[in-house]
């Protein structure tokens, strides 16, 4: 009997399993909102993993400078990807590019997509008022997520009516090289909405890691009192560190990463 019943439940917990993931939404149109390095990172990964995708900022001119800066990057890539066919790399990048498109309208363009991705200015005042407004216009299934390092999502999940469908996605740059991706989950975010986006992350080739919604995240969380304590090591006098985020050798520190705050005495160097 103890037997007949383990297998009911597990029967029974398969089946849940499998429906819930029959309700996932499945990411293939993607708005990105701001042409910035981290929104060109987002939407270059995103249109070379078969997605399509718009670019969103408020000027023209922007948006050409991001495309620009996205068809650079793939040709770098190509050609180390495609070394022995220069052929198949040049093909890569051009259906890349194909897959990406841009407005200057996000209103108009997200009543057609399954995922809206935020990467504009750190200011809780502006996310809202774009995530409001776009909540008018986008269709009932579409998630809402922001690339906020330093913001509360539940704050900015706030300012609209779907707050289920709300959950932060944390990049790291450059977005086309860092696999970690922070799938942040608040206490409305649904479970069906956070397993799309773990999904969605994976399907960019990125490596999720799920966090509650705390101050700094994961990373930037323990990025912040490691950096200080550094600082304050050095001021102690100088410790003969040969890795981040500290290098010091014949007398002076150096930077250990192209993206350091530079300064004659001191480098603090990026872990992302």
């Amino acid at each position: 009997m103890a037997f007949v019943t383990r297998q009911f439940v597990r029967s029974v917990s398969s089946s849940s399993t499998a429906s819930a993931s029959a309700k996932k939404i499945i990411v293939k149109h993607v708005a990105v909102i701001g042409g910035g390095l981290m929104g060109a990172g987002i939407a270059q990964v995103a249109a070379a993993t078969g997605h399509t995708v718009v670019l969103v900022d408020q000027a023209e001119d922007i948006l050409a400078k991001s495309k620009k800066g996205i068809e650079e990057s793939l040709k770098k890539i190509a050609k180390k990807k495609f070394a022995e066919n220069p052929t198949a790399g040049g093909e890569f990048v051009e259906k890349t590019m194909s897959s990406i498109s841009t407005s200057t309208d996000a209103a108009s363009i997200v009543h057609s997509t399954d995922l809206v991705v935020e990467a504009i200015v750190e200011n809780l005042k502006v996310k809202n008022e774009l995530f409001q407004r776009l909540d008018k216009f986008a269709p009932e299934h579409t998630i809402f997520a922001s690339n906020t390092s330093s913001l509360q999502i539940t704050n900015i999940a706030n300012a609209t009516t779907r707050q289920d469908r709300f959950a932060g996605l944390h990049f790291f740059n450059p977005v086309p090289m860092m696999k970690l991706v922070e799938v942040i989950k608040t206490p409305m975010t649904s479970q069906k909405t956070f397993e799309s986006l773990i999904d969605f992350s994976k399907s960019l080739g990125k490596h999720p890691v799920t966090c509650k919604d705390t101050p700094g995240f994961i990373v930037n969380r323990l990025l912040v009192p490691y950096l200080m304590e550094a600082i304050r090591l050095y001021e102690r006098g100088p410790p003969g560190l040969p890795v981040r985020p500290l290098r010091y050798g014949s007398g002076t520190l150096h930077c250990h990463s192209s993206n350091c705050t530079a300064s004659p005495d001191l480098y603090l160097a990026s872990l992302l």
